[in-house]
């Protein structure tokens, strides 16, 4: 069964055209500089214990914090991998990265956009490792409130390699230590600006493929920690500060996405009331999105239910004239990607345009040139990415159900298609869809697994009662 389900893994990543192989000029690009580094920023700012902050595991580490307080206030310094240092405009390693656009992770293995000697060597903020950054350094009130911002291109060194859980489980026990304070006062700070603002984020149960020690796989629901979140708020916050940046500028590529669709929250809101969900006419979508419990059926639904408010996502690039859509609307804010470079093409070429607004520059005519291509760059890749993503893991819920056919499950019923129902199990965090009618939203059934195939990436379900009776 492990044989059939990395040959899957393989498969889909035949079927995508992700390979680890790199263009022999590419490679050999990416092992000179590694090797012979082109001159590195003057500013020094080793000095400074900058930690990262990432999933277990992690190399291909593209941030680092140093937070402090500051008079009234908080003072912010995110160093980002400078990847520019390493990717000359115009070589062979920007033209695959381009053709690539982001890190695909498979549950086996992942597909890297840049060479391993560039995203886990050279160009990663390892602890302990003196690394070029774009350091942007964030001035905020005593409520979180945005005052001042830059970003400047530094020497930087990482001094201890955190994970998520690793800090959240320091906090729960009480500790003191003044940076793991800090990113809970100014994530939390954030959190409240952006309820403020009318931001939403969807809660969405995130499946996980997780490699066993015997070199299986199995596959659960992860439940995000607030560390997460409080980091990611950062990450939001500098997004914010380079969007304005790129605005006043006239010129750059923001992360946008459309407000839903009156019609569209309208209905959702007939949804809630049908679910029998409290929902005040004024409170707006965001707020409550984010009330919703993932233990309580309903509105287990109801999340799923507004993934269609958060649609049209993409990037747009401008040189001029200022774009029609500029906010991105889950953030309730202009929003660019650029914190990310090791791992996404487009925040490259964000970081080159708004250093060189910082210092007064004009932006390169080569990254220019770049800015109109991304936006298609970046859509090919992300549904490659997601394609990969979904058919590894119908693989692994496949192979975590095979001899299991003609079993009963308890399920919640999450969404329907004119496919049939989408329905999600109780006992496994298994999501998929099923055969079947006369059932609604939130409502707990019984299913029968008829189907599982691994190599297919296939299963194939059937209500076989309502009200949840199974084994």
């Amino acid at each position: 069964m492990l044989a059939d389900l990395r040959d899957r893994f393989a498969a889909v990543r035949a079927d995508l055209g992700l390979t680890l192989d790199y263009p022999a000029e590419a490679l050999a690009e990416a092992e000179r500089v590694a090797a012979q580094p082109p001159p590195m920023p003057e500013r020094d700012e080793t000095h400074l214990p900058f930690i990262t902050l990432d999933p277990p595991g992690s190399m291909d580490l593209d941030q680092a914090m140093h937070l402090e307080r500051g008079g009234n206030g908080y003072r912010v310094r995110y160093a980002i991998a400078d990847v520019p240092a390493f990717v000359r405009l115009g070589g062979a390693l920007d033209a695959v990265t381009r053709e690539r656009g982001q890190t695909v992770y498979c549950p086996d293995l992942r597909v890297p956009l840049h060479p391993e000697v560039l995203s886990e060597g050279a160009g990663s903020l390892l602890p302990d490792a003196v690394r070029p950054a774009f350091v942007w350094e964030l001035r905020l009130d005593a409520e979180g409130v945005l005052g001042s911002s830059e970003v400047y291109r530094a020497m930087v060194r990482s001094v201890q390699r955190l994970a998520y859980d690793e800090v959240q489980a320091a906090i729960d026990a009480g500790s003191d230590d003044e940076r793991f304070v800090l990113l809970r006062e100014i994530g939390e700070l954030r959190i409240e600006r952006e309820r403020v603002r009318g931001g939403a984020s969807l809660p969405m149960p995130e499946q996980q493929i997780v490699e066993r020690p015997d070199g299986g796989f199995t596959i659960e629901f992860r439940p995000p920690v607030p560390a997460e979140e409080w980091n990611a708020q950062i990450s939001l916050l500098t997004g914010m500060a380079a969007a304005s940046m790129m605005l006043e500028a006239g010129v750059g590529v923001l992360r946008t996405m459309p407000a839903p669709a009156a019609g569209a929250v309208a209905q959702y809101r007939r949804v809630a009331r049908a679910l029998g969900a409290s929902w005040p006419q004024s409170m707006p979508y965001g707020e409550f999105i984010r009330s919703l419990d993932r233990t309580d059926p309903h509105h287990l639904a109801l999340i799923h239910e507004a993934s269609g408010l958060f649609r049209g996502a993409g990037y747009t690039a401008f040189d001029g004239d200022l774009p029609a859509q500029r906010e991105h609307a889950a953030v309730a804010a202009p929003y660019a990607h650029v914190t990310a470079p090791l791992r996404r093409l487009v925040d490259r070429f964000g970081l080159m345009v708004c250093e060189a607004v910082c210092r007064g520059d004009e932006v390169p005519d080569a990254v220019r040139a770049a800015l109109p291509d991304l936006a298609a760059h970046m859509r090919t890749s992300d549904q490659r990415a997601r394609s990969a993503d979904r058919a590894c893991a119908d693989a692994t819920e496949a192979a975590v159900l095979v001899g299991r056919e003609g079993e009963l499950f308890d399920a919640v019923i999450v969404d329907r298609t004119e496919k049939g129902v989408v329905v999600q199990l109780v006992d496994l965090p298994v999501l998929t869809r099923s055969r079947g009618s006369g059932v609604e939203l939130g409502e707990h059934v019984s299913v029968r697994l008829v189907r599982a195939d691994v190599a297919a990436g296939a299963l194939e379900f059937v209500i076989a009662g309502q009200g949840g009776s199974g084994s």
